[in-house]
């Protein structure tokens, strides 16, 4: 079983804002897949299908952004999911607005989110789609993440998780080499 979860804030009051990144990805495959995001446990709203003939879990969690990990790590020890077949998407400010990035691991970078998984798990050899929001200026970081999309930025956040979905999908039908070259370095 593949996990792909995505991160961000729960909430109306964070609908659309930056940082929910993740959770907007994660809403693409719900529909494009048909998998219902139905339960809640482990402290993260999930639903289980398939894509491309694979069984997948998606995930949601519901601790905001800071503790993500205390949600995924129940998941991937209760579901048993092995490091390779688990995929985390996340807003990234040091990704130029709309790129996305497939990495096969590595360190959390400035993401407190991805500082919190990685914290939990003890691992970092997992898969993660990165989605760029680009420099935040002269807003504080914290406000600019959870800021709303402005016009401008709208239909580009838009296609980068419509592009970050597709990497989403193509990692769990063909793995992460293939996500890597099809998907890195697109606006």
């Amino acid at each position: 079983m593949y996990m792909i979860c995505g991160l961000g804030n729960p909430g109306r009051l964070y609908e659309k804002t930056r940082h929910n990144m993740g959770f907007v990805t994660i809403d693409i495959l719900s529909d494009k897949f048909n998998i219902p995001l139905n339960k809640l446990k482990f402290k993260a709203l999930y639903g289980e299908g398939t894509i491309g003939g694979e069984k997948v879990l998606l995930v949601k969690p519901q601790t905001y952004m800071n503790l993500s990990g205390e949600a995924v790590r129940p998941l991937v020890d209760y579901f048993k999911i092995p490091m390779d077949k688990l995929l985390v998407v996340y807003d990234d400010i040091d990704l130029p607005l709309g790129r996305t990035r497939v990495r096969r691991g590595g360190s959390a970078g400035t993401h407190n989110g991805m500082r919190s998984v990685i914290y939990q798990l003890q691992k970092d050899d997992f898969a993660r789609v990165r989605i760029g929001l680009g420099p935040h200026g002269d807003i504080p970081l914290d406000r600019f993440v959870i800021g709303r999309w402005t016009d401008e930025e709208r239909p580009v956040l838009g296609m980068a998780c419509l592009r970050a979905a597709d990497a989403c999908a193509v990692f769990v039908e063909h793995g992460v080499e293939e996500a890597m070259q099809r998907f890195n370095g697109l606006p």
